[in-house]
């Protein structure tokens, strides 16, 4: 089952599902937050308070995308309570790229095992553990809260500082916390983790400062188990050419960890188990258009697209205007 949000003509936001071609609006359904809530305080799935509201109308979703009606697939009221997050060096093939940003040498000139290297040889050899027990921790990264969060076709913002605007196409889980704090999964989703591979060239220790920056996901999410095998494709567009192309793997049987893994050290952390609040947590990627030395341009259309998850995720990139340097006031 596919889920999805629009805004419709009248401004009202509205949750459309399919499962196959068409899809169709649910019954007094205003977001997937708030039927993923209900489902939750309810002892049921969400699948199963959709079936209860009933199908609506129809509703083209290609249409809706192209006028800019469709919407990130969950936000929080709140947005200081949705939290994007993410895990690196997850998939068989994300060290290539890494290490080769973050090559050092011995005194005698030789090259060293990077410390990239080494967290990825973790995860082959600890990130798969057994069912119900907790392997190797994997590299862990905090993107923003839902002010970061950028509708599907809107603009990724690059500030102003930034030295690159480059794609990471990924797969990103959806979580809505309970009211006791247990994290459920409402689905999986397309995702773009928009990040600066200049800075983060610079020093590893600038990860941190290169992952500050939008993130989008969608336009649907996918509601079940996460395919073991995914086959996608990450492109860049300009002047309504592709420059860029790409197929990209995901999926467990493509990842050196197991989403349950994966899960665990994520909400293994008190204060990411806050009832009510949602998570955006991207799984990691081997692809980016970065490692074939394409730099993107303001006005190039990122777009990320995988059969499973439905609609194309798109988004044109953008350059944020210059501002002085922040100053603190004293009180």
């Amino acid at each position: 089952m596919l889920m999805s949000q629009i805004v419709l003509a009248d401004g009202k936001s509205r949750v459309a599902v399919r499962e196959g071609g068409t899809a169709r609006l649910v019954n007094d359904a205003k977001s997937i937050y708030a039927l993923a809530l209900e489902a939750v305080r309810a002892g049921t799935t969400l699948a199963a308070i959709v079936s209860d509201r009933g199908p609506g109308e129809t509703v083209d979703l290609e249409a809706a995308i192209r006028a800019g009606q469709v919407l990130s697939p969950v936000r929080h009221p709140d947005p200081a309570h949705l939290h994007l997050t993410g895990t690196g060096l997850t998939h068989l093939g994300s060290a290539a790229t890494r290490d080769s940003m973050h090559k050092k040498l011995d005194a005698s000139g030789e090259e060293t095992l990077t410390d990239s290297m080494k967290m990825f040889r973790m995860g082959l050899d600890g990130g798969r553990p057994a069912r119900g027990q907790a392997g190797v921790q994997p590299e862990w990264f905090y993107k923003g809260n839902g002010n970061m969060v950028v509708d599907p076709g809107k603009p990724l913002v690059s500030p102003h500082f930034a030295l690159d605007a480059g794609e990471e196409p990924e797969i990103a889980g959806i979580y809505l916390v309970g009211d006791d704090g247990t994290p459920y999964r409402i689905g999986f989703a397309l995702a773009n983790e928009f990040s600066d591979h200049v800075t983060e060239r610079i020093n590893y220790l600038y990860l941190a400062h290169s992952k500050l920056r939008n993130a989008s996901f969608g336009p649907e999410i996918l509601v079940g188990e996460l395919p073991a095998d995914i086959k996608g494709t990450s492109r860049i567009i300009r002047a309504g050419k592709t420059i860029w192309e790409k197929p990209f793997l995901s999926g467990e049987a493509n990842m050196s960890h197991t989403i349950a893994n994966l899960e665990h050290h994520h909400f293994k952390y008190g204060m990411f188990r806050q009832p009510g609040d949602v998570h955006v947590h991207m799984f990691g990627t081997a692809t980016l258009s970065f490692a074939d030395g394409v730099k993107a341009e303001p006005g190039d259309v990122f777009e990320i697209e995988a059969a499973e998850f439905g609609l194309a995720l798109r988004n044109p990139l953008k350059q944020a205007r210059a501002v002085a340097p922040v100053a603190v006031r004293t009180l």
